[in-house]
């Protein structure tokens, strides 16, 4: 198969498995804005965009290395082994013992809502080492299944808890946590991961090379939470967790735009990996850059057409103010798809040293700015 067909094929495979968990969101979005207060909802916001930090700072980011490791040793049950045991060996305990920690700083939360936070997380963790490893694995078509699992499960138990029990936040975070554990056992059982996890492979030097791989990644990670995330804790500690929801409302729409992105990036790092070995790789990187840039301005310019109907058909409540923040973030969204394209050819390099160091010096120009201009012009 031609590289250009292989690229295809994953990326409408991987489509599959992005763009379930985003049509929950957004099936979940009417019920959510409707049945929880906006400080209810401000909350929930926060505790998904809290993942995006727990997760690297607690693993060392050590599940971006079971898709680069494992993509190297398709042919080897041996190495396999070893690589998934060790994965699972740092993983389990660093988990247990952040969310411990984090346990007792939500204080101020009642103790089912901590409960519900903590299991979230430990299933998120857990979910995302495991579709790494199934994707490393070559079985793109278990990730995907895998998210549709996880996307349908959040939303009957979103409808059940909070529009059907009128559970609140409790329930919605509930619905989070048995939907991820849900994808985590079906990935274990059905993409049978199991048979990748014996105690007796447990090495040090394995451990220690996985380790040298994803360490320069959690910086990373913490960078892109900042670019990402860092800014609905600022508007939440400078403005309130109303205006947090607000802003949250008014990402969801051009978070559309991610999802293009998401789907064709798992696609382009498996390729530009196994492309890495060829000669005319360079060129190759710049073809398909282009045509990245055009699919993506023609995807912005559709959804800049449909934002007026989507807004009205997605949002309830008392969301109007939402609406003129939308046009800025799909600038925002637009130029990171950029950005990760040329991040899929450093990882496939293993150079995450120096995606490290770029990321880090983008998060902290967002901070400043973000902290700069907070006051002078508010939410925009």
């Amino acid at each position: 198969m031609k590289r250009e067909e292989k690229l295809v094929k994953n990326t409408i495979i991987l489509a599959f498995g992005t763009f379930f968990p985003k049509l929950a969101i957004f099936i979940s979005l009417p019920v959510l804005t409707a049945y929880l207060t906006q400080a209810e909802y401000g909350t929930y916001d926060l505790v998904l965009t809290l993942v995006a930090l727990v997760l690297p700072a607690a693993t060392l980011q050590i599940h971006s290395a079971a898709f680069r490791y494992l993509i190297d040793v398709q042919h080897d049950e041996a190495e396999k082994t070893r690589i998934v045991t060790n994965i699972f060996a740092f993983i389990v305990p660093t988990s247990l013992l952040a969310l411990l920690i984090m346990y007792f700083i939500l204080g101020s939360q009642s103790v089912g809502v901590r409960l519900a936070i903590c299991a979230y997380f430990l299933c998120d963790i857990m979910v995302n080492a495991c579709r790494q490893i199934i994707r490393g694995l070559g079985r793109n078509m278990d990730y995907a299944i895998s998210s549709f699992v996880s996307a349908l499960g959040q939303v009957l138990l979103t409808f059940v808890l909070v529009l059907g029990f009128k559970s609140g936040l409790l329930g919605a975070l509930v619905a989070l946590a048995c939907a991820e554990f849900i994808a985590t056992t079906h990935l274990m059982i059905v993409g049978k991961i199991y048979r990748y996890i014996d105690l007796r492979q447990l090495s040090k030097a394995e451990l220690k090379e996985l380790l040298s791989y994803s360490w320069p990644m959690v910086p990373n990670g913490l960078s892109q939470w900042v670019i990402h995330a860092s800014d609905r804790l600022i508007i939440s500690f400078f403005m309130g967790v109303a205006a947090n929801a607000v802003y949250a409302v008014a990402y969801k729409i051009p978070s559309i735009l991610a999802f293009a992105q998401m789907t064709f990036n798992m696609a382009w790092q498996e390729n530009a990996t196994i492309v890495s070995k060829d000669s005319d790789a360079p060129a190759y990187y710049t073809t398909m850059f282009k045509w990245l840039f055009n699919i993506v301005a023609g995807c912005m310019a559709i959804l800049i057409g449909f934002t007026p109907l989507l807004f009205k058909l997605l949002v309830r409540g008392d969301y109007a103010e939402a609406y003129i923040h939308i046009p800025i973030l799909y600038m925002g969204m637009f130029f990171y798809t950029l950005s990760t394209f040329w991040g899929g050819i450093f990882v496939a390099f293993k150079k995450t040293k120096s995606v490290g160091i770029t990321t880090v010096v983008a998060a902290v120009l967002h901070l400043v700015l973000t902290v700069a201009l907070i006051k002078p012009i508010g939410l925009y």
